[in-house]
């Protein structure tokens, strides 16, 4: 599991590097804060650890930001602690809200649970932009109608699903299919990728699963 961290004290933000990492998980933190939620969206990570006061920015506008594109489970850790910052941090879509200076057991738990809610596997299906992927059946839906996925084809939009608004290149989801035990290499990865924009296309998707040229895809 990886944890992004966007904080802006460097002792604060390396103290928690250094207890996530010690607790098994991968971590990544912002350095500069010129472009918040740009830099934030660019970043692959299962949890965010969240400011409220950031340079120039407002934590709880991130949040609402970042939750446009991606679901991630994001927990505040900061020094405001009214009643007032809590409730808006819950406002803002935030998961969960932990004040400075935080207890490291709390934190960590509140990471767990954050992480065990947020996990794709408990849920019947997933959705982005309107669009419902059923984990059960292999279906994608669209308002009023749907079409059938192979193995590969719903494995590759599963993928892109899990990391919507990431572009993620041929060799990243060839590395996933091939880990998973379903290999592709990249001649077949494009014939899967064109089956399922033309499946998606059928259903009224005709730019759902997008290409930035010489990186990769996303949605």
């Amino acid at each position: 599991m990886k944890i992004f961290i966007v904080e802006d004290e460097p002792k604060i933000r390396e103290e928690l590097k250094i207890l996530l990492e010690s607790e098994g998980y991968q971590v990544e933190a912002l350095s500069s804060f010129q472009n918040v939620v740009q830099d934030i969206i660019k970043q692959e990570y299962d949890l965010l650890l969240l400011d409220i006061n950031l340079p120039n920015e407002n934590g709880f506008m991130i949040c609402k930001e970042i939750k446009k594109h991606r679901q991630t489970p994001i927990i505040f850790v900061t020094s405001r602690n009214t009643e007032e910052d809590e409730l808006n941090s819950i406002l803002s879509g935030g998961d969960d809200f932990v004040t400075k200076p935080y207890n490291k057991y709390i934190l960590m738990e509140k990471i767990r649970r954050a992480l065990k809610l947020h996990d794709p596997t408990r849920y019947k299906e997933l959705v982005v932009h309107e669009v419902v992927l059923d984990l059960h059946f292999s279906v994608v839906k669209y308002h009023d109608q749907e079409v059938e996925l192979t193995r590969n084809e719903f494995r590759i939009l599963y993928y892109l699903f899990l990391n919507a608004g990431i572009v993620l290149s041929k060799e990243k989801l060839i590395e996933y299919l091939w880990n998973d035990e379903y290999y592709l290499d990249e001649t077949i990865l494009l014939v899967n990728i064109n089956r399922l924009r033309k499946k998606l296309d059928d259903i009224g998707l005709s730019d759902f699963v997008k290409t930035k040229r010489g990186v990769g895809y996303f949605i």
